[in-house]
């Protein structure tokens, strides 16, 4: 008599499809079509332009003039345009600028909207009823450009870094996110950690924030992008031109239709496209958000959802 031996039962796999419900019907060969075709032109939407930036960065003169304009295909590869703009200059400078300023005004968004959303997450603390309806009544109305400008210019912060970061440092609907998130945290597992002994800040620290991880990345990320892609702020409150961010470069750079300090020379004797100086800053403003976005799109799912739906 053999033995029958159980074959071991495989999960699915990661890439496998979600088993679809008993009441939906199996989608049909024109639909399936359909569904490919919408995503083929939308991801072509997308990447297409991104395309055409990124070949006339790269493109010679001669291959620009040739194509009158935008390159959509390469002939030739030159780094020309990127080694002259990091060379030192206007936009070097306006790119460590806006590094400092993005990393400063992230971790200073984070550390204030933490705060407040755990406060704000613990029913029963004082003022948190009153507080957080001042918070959502600020979503809803708003003083204006001209109050704002006028409270900036009194505290003394115009022509100063710090204009770029406080006035728009801190965003409710993420402290409204980060609140929702931290109240689906079990009840049970704070209240025994009070009876341990720790406080708020500990809690906080070893309980709430390693928990919160998901939520946490997905909010730094938002206000990152923020601070990276800011240029009206900049244009409002600074008006010394060695002070300016990168994008705020770039858009001089687009619409005077010419070079920053430093690259007039290099275009005059043809070695450089001005053409191809402001696709090159162009990538430049892209390239970090678009290197961040990937290590930080498997948060999304989770961090957005979970902190919309509780609370």
């Amino acid at each position: 008599m053999t033995a029958v031996i159980d074959k071991p039962v495989r999960g699915p796999s990661r890439w496998a499809a979600p088993p679809r419900p008993t009441w939906e019907e199996e989608p049909s060969k024109a639909g399936l079509a359909g569904k490919g075709l919408v995503l083929t032109l939308a991801c072509l939407g997308i990447f297409f332009p991104l395309w055409i930036v990124i070949v006339t960065s790269l493109s010679s003169r001669k291959t620009i003039d040739e194509a009158g304009g935008l390159v959509m295909v390469p002939k030739g590869i030159t780094f020309v345009a990127y080694m002259e703009l990091l060379s030192g200059g206007q936009v070097t400078r306006a790119s460590v600028i806006s590094i400092l300023i993005t990393l400063v005004g992230t971790l200073f968004s984070m550390a204030v909207s933490v705060l407040c959303a755990y406060g704000l997450s613990r029913i029963g603390s004082l003022g948190h009823r009153w507080i957080l309806l001042a918070l959502l009544a600020t979503m809803f109305f708003s003083a204006g450009l001209i109050p704002t400008y006028l409270l900036v210019q009194s505290l003394g912060l115009t022509d100063s870094y710090l204009a770029l970061i406080l006035p728009s440092a801190i965003s409710v609907f993420n402290i409204l996110v980060l609140r929702g998130f931290f109240m689906g945290i079990s009840q049970e597992l704070i209240d025994s950690a009070r009876i341990d002994g720790a406080g708020d800040v500990r809690i906080l620290w070893q309980i709430v924030m390693p928990l919160s991880r998901a939520v946490l990345a997905v909010i730094t990320l938002f206000y990152a992008v923020g601070y990276w892609s800011a240029w009206f702020n900049a244009s409002l409150y600074l008006s010394d031109q060695d002070m300016m961010p990168l994008q705020n470069v770039m858009i001089q750079l687009v619409q005077k239709q010419e070079a920053p300090v430093g690259l007039g020379q290099a275009i005059k004797t043809g070695q450089l496209s001005g053409l191809a100086v402001q696709m090159a800053v162009m990538v430049m403003a892209l390239l970090p958000v678009a290197v961040l976005s990937p290590f930080v799109q498997r948060h999304f799912k989770k961090g957005m959802l979970t902190g919309a739906v509780k609370g």
